[in-house]
């Protein structure tokens, strides 16, 4: 017998199959569709727009193109929505909902009748949360990307959310500009739909999302408000329905050699930090590993390629008129696994031997002349990180890069905001600023851990110091900021163990973060430490209880993959 098609697909159990086809269709038809139309192979289009969601905005011109594509090609397009995160308007933070969104995902795919899925996305959670929830529904999927925003401009100069914002509000609070001044900025720095005008994680997961493979070739960095991005919903349309005759699913495409295709980008674009969070976790819906010593090791043997804000100077607008992702896959190719299998039904050589090879090269640079010799991030380990942190390498000062430093400690996020500007705070600028309690369990690991520069010493004109948490920050933030701290300090990690006036040890040298305590200093502490009381009630007690660390990804464990599943 062969396998049910379109609208017979998945149907409701009343104990009468053949009485549930002809009720779904009675009401199919109450929409208006002819039964020439209820015939075709039904293409879903998951879209996560929402008033709390600047990014997405765009979203129902994309699903019209996309439509456009799919009916030309002889599908039925029928769209569906589901959780929306807008990075900006949620609190604690969207990572804490990334993993729910991922729920509603794959249950939205698997219950209801689609023989593949358009996934629209972009705002930085929702691309990994339709990925990884995608890969666990496993129906032939592509993503099509909401796109970057163009840039604004202010007194003559080129603005983009939001390394800008981070930049000026540096400036605000060491006093170089006034209130007036902020508050004219802050109305030029995100000017149009989309994602943030930089290389941060939006960007970022759009970059490695098309380097796994998972969106046609160049859909990562078309600004959204442009003309090719329609062009490109519509085409991503018209694929969706041959994956669906094909039965190429999306962990077909997700492998060990994909995922570290992805890696390579990410160090060659100096992507976000964010991203090897959510790589590993959309790496661990199809059973693959992501190893931080591995990713050390890739690091080092692929250079630092694009110009883009916050590693280098120009906007995603600027990468896609220099060549896209496709210049910088060109300028490693090399370092690929050229046999991988992409979405738009060929392999990654294939894909690279078809495409014009023009590259900007001052956004693209060359492997002969690049940003950086190697890649953009760095894992560390140590007495602190046991098992691992990360610090964005490329955004960082180099002079602080072999650092040793007195702690300066505040034990969460409102003993931070309480004490940072006090005048009274003892600190300097070789000091070391600890976070603690930031972490997944502790607080959903937000992206507090680019602490700001005390204010007494902004005041000074300091600019940099090492900061460490077992939070995230980020994308488009900058700083010598060693994140993702593990075991976390709400687990009782060594993190938790650290306070003010210890010795803390950087070097990128030797990949090594270390506390300079003893032993037995660190034994009393731990038998003093308390663990936090955990939720009582709904998604936060589900978070609570089975939300992973940082270096499996965050997800929940029984959302992975499952060997010999």
């Amino acid at each position: 017998m062969s396998e049910p098609v379109g609208l017979d697909r998945n149907l409701t159990d009343y104990g009468d199959r053949d009485f549930a086809r002809y009720l779904r269709r009675s009401f199919a038809r109450s929409m208006g569709y002819s039964g020439t139309m209820l015939e075709r192979p039904v293409v879903g289009i998951a879209t996560a727009p929402s008033d709390f969601n600047n990014c997405h905005r765009t979203t129902p011109e994309l699903v019209a193109a996309v439509k456009r594509g799919v009916i030309a090609a002889g599908g039925l397009p029928l769209e569906f929505p589901t959780i929306s995160l807008g990075e900006v308007f949620l609190s604690p933070t969207s990572l804490v909902f990334r993993n729910l969104m991922s729920m509603d995902v794959e249950e939205m795919i698997r219950a209801q009748p689609m023989d593949a899925v358009v996934l629209i996305g972009g705002c930085d959670k929702t691309t990994p949360a339709q990925l990884m929830g995608a890969l666990s529904a496993n129906v032939p999927a592509i993503y099509l990307t909401i796109g970057p925003m163009m840039t604004g401009r202010y007194h003559g100069e080129r603005l983009g959310a939001c390394t800008d914002c981070r930049r000026f509000w540096g400036a605000y609070r060491r006093g170089e500009i006034d209130a007036r001044a902020i508050g004219a900025i802050e109305g030029n720095l995100a000017t149009t739909a989309g994602t943030c005008a930089v290389m941060g994680t939006a960007s970022t997961m759009a970059s490695l999302t098309e380097a796994l493979g998972l969106s046609l070739p160049g859909c990562a960095a078309i600004p959204a408000v442009h003309a090719d991005r329609l062009r490109m919903a519509e085409a991503s349309g018209t694929r969706a329905v041959a994956l669906a005759r094909e039965q190429l699913r999306p962990a077909d495409l997700v492998t060990a050699q994909s995922v570290e295709n992805a890696l390579r980008v990410l160090m060659a674009i100096g992507g976000s930090t964010n991203a090897v969070i959510h790589l590993t976790a959309i790496a661990g819906r199809a059973g693959v590993a992501v190893d931080l010593a591995r990713l050390n090791a890739l690091a080092q043997t692929t250079p630092t390629l694009v110009d883009l804000k916050p590693v280098g100077q120009g906007y995603m607008e600027d990468l896609a008129a220099a060549g896209g992702v496709g210049a910088v896959l060109r300028e490693i190719r090399d370092l690929l696994h050229l046999d991988c299998r992409t979405v738009a039904g060929e392999t990654l050589a294939e894909r690279l031997a078809a495409h014009d090879p023009w590259v900007d090269r001052t956004v693209v640079r060359s492997r002969a002349e690049p940003c950086a010799p190697q890649g953009g991030l760095v894992a560390l380990f140590g007495s602190l990180a046991p098992n691992g942190a990360i610090l964005k390498q490329a955004a960082a000062d180099p002079k602080l890069f072999e650092h040793e430093g007195r702690a300066v400690v505040f034990s969460g996020l409102d003993d931070l905001a309480r004490r940072i500007d006090d005048p009274a705070l003892d600190v300097e600028p070789d000091d070391v600023l600890v976070l603690q309690n930031a972490g997944p369990l502790g607080a959903g690991m937000p992206e507090a851990g680019y602490l700001p520069i005390p204010g007494r010493l902004a005041r000074r004109g300091v600019k940099d110091m090492v900061r460490v948490s077992d939070a995230r920050m980020s994308g488009t933030a900058y700083g010598t900021v060693v994140l993702h701290v593990s075991p976390e300090a709400a687990l009782g990690g060594p993190l938790a163990l650290v306070r003010s006036g210890d010795r803390i040890r950087l070097s990128v040298a030797r990949k090594r973060i270390d506390l300079l305590v003893s032993d037995e200093a660190l034994a009393r502490r731990r038998a003093a430490w308390c663990a936090p009381v955990k939720p009582a009630r709904g998604y936060a007690r589900l978070y609570a209880e089975n939300v992973l660390q940082a270096e499996h990804g965050c997800d929940f464990g029984f959302l992975r993959a499952v060997a010999g599943a």
